[in-house]
């Protein structure tokens, strides 16, 4: 049976990790994505795969996603319309997954 890694990365990882899945010959289509939270840039992998692979290729993901922190600065309005620069930790990194089933694969 087939399966569908559907795995959502920092733009900073996915270079690294493209490269990781191609060279141990997973099947990579990349596409750019943005964050809801704080409209970053993200990127989408589609990685189809047989299930006997799925775990090495999540091994993979989380060797190479990983969370770091960084500092942003939010920005809110004053009483006197004035707006003030807050500086703001936040985690970023790290990859959401998703394995679904595939149902029908065809390669045409």
């Amino acid at each position: 049976m087939m399966k569908l890694i559907i795995a959502i990365v920092h733009d900073e990882d996915a270079g690294a990790l493209v490269k990781q899945l191609t060279e141990s010959e997973f099947g990579v289509t990349k596409l750019a994505s943005t964050g809801g939270f704080l409209k970053s840039g993200n990127t989408t992998l589609l990685i189809g795969t047989p299930k006997e692979r799925v775990d090495a290729a999540l091994a993979i993901i989380e060797e190479t996603s990983k969370t770091r922190k960084e500092i942003t600065t939010t920005t809110s309005l004053m009483g006197d319309n004035s707006v003030m620069g807050m500086p703001l930790e936040i985690s970023v990194g790290g990859a959401t997954v998703f394995v679904v089933d595939v149902e029908n694969y065809l390669k045409l």
